[in-house]
């Protein structure tokens, strides 16, 4: 059977590492599409493209939440969160539009739906009203190249690590607050990864760290494992994770993680992590201090870290979508 990949959605992201992946291990032909495939005109262009321009494509796979407005194909997609959904500041009038009327429909008309969760699957079952058999959880994986042996990166002090963003759900005032809180060090800096806003600078003088927290910019994924391998610990405690690949690829640089008990989190992490309420100050901050004082829960933490690392990787996912290739060939 021919099957194209979308391959729009490669990049540098969670989507994008999850579709570069696949890219590269299941070898597909792409799909002859330009444009962004999270554009509300992607369900015409997309149409277009399985209909015209690949007129051999008996299935086109996308590695994203993208559908076609009518199926002429067969299609198989992947819904990593219903973050658009599921948190109020990450929706809006027509993200929700596109989701009742766009990925609903398609969740039903689709051969199948992937998703990286047992908690997105169950989220996108009971969204959607549909059978469980037709959501798949595949999982993510964490590259080779997050290791304990790599060189850590040492900027001169000991330091907390949050590999974040500016989004809300990603809860990076609580974490400053809980930081700020925290009886720990003084010399302990936070890095957090990318740019710093105004509102995060503001509080940064408010609770008086402002010389002990670091925006390190966007970091070059070849230099994300030197990161998490020189942090004392991951601290991620988000309000709304799909998967949350940052606590596995932690772990898997022998590095301990503070994550949340909430959404995805607390099936990734297993019984590696101290996880604590993301909604709680008090709890993050008493995590970061248990963290950064008690050496035998580093230990015990680092060494739990890299078994749940361990069940994660890019060939366990390529081999549980290529089940899925193949029961699509043999028409189940």
């Amino acid at each position: 059977m021919n099957i194209f990949f979308d391959a729009r959605w490669i990049g540098d992201h969670g989507i994008g590492r999850f579709a570069r992946e696949l890219d590269q291990r299941l070898r597909l032909p792409h799909l002859r599409i330009g444009g962004s495939p999270s554009s509300p005109f992607d369900p015409i262009r997309l149409l277009y493209a399985m209909w015209f321009s690949t007129a051999k494509a008996e299935c086109v796979f996308s590695p994203g939440f993208n559908s076609p407005l009518f199926f002429v194909r067969q299609y198989i997609f992947t819904i990593h969160d219903l973050n658009h959904i599921d948190r109020a500041e990450n929706s809006g009038f027509f993200k929700r539009l596109y989701y009742r009327l766009i990925m609903r429909r398609a969740c039903h008309k689709a051969y199948c739906v992937l998703t990286v969760s047992e908690f997105s699957r169950q989220r996108i079952i009971a969204w959607a009203g549909i059978e469980p058999s037709r959501v798949i959880s595949v999982g993510n994986g964490v590259d080779e190249s997050y290791r304990p042996e790599v060189q850590p990166y040492a900027p001169g002090y000991d330091y907390l690590l949050c590999v974040s963003n500016r989004k809300a759900h990603k809860n990076e005032p609580r974490v400053l607050e809980a930081f700020a809180r925290a009886n720990i060090d003084p010399a302990i800096h936070l890095i957090f990864t990318g740019l710093a806003n105004e509102t995060l600078l503001n509080l940064c003088r408010q609770y008086g760290v402002e010389t002990r927290v670091v925006f390190a910019g966007r970091v070059p994924e070849n230099d994300l494992p030197s990161l998490y391998r020189g942090a004392v610990a991951l601290v991620f405690p988000s309000l709304y994770e799909g998967f949350g690949l940052p606590v596995i690829e932690a772990m898997a640089c022998g590095t301990p993680v503070l994550t949340s008990n909430t959404t995805s989190l607390p099936e990734v992490a297993g019984n590696a992590a101290l996880l604590v309420d993301p909604l709680s100050v008090d709890e993050i901050s008493e995590g970061i201090e248990q963290i950064c004082t008690n050496n035998d829960l580093r230990e015990m933490l680092q060494q739990k870290g890299l078994l749940q690392a361990a069940q994660y990787s890019w060939g366990k996912v390529v081999d549980k979508v290529g089940v899925v290739l193949k029961e699509l060939e043999n028409g189940r």
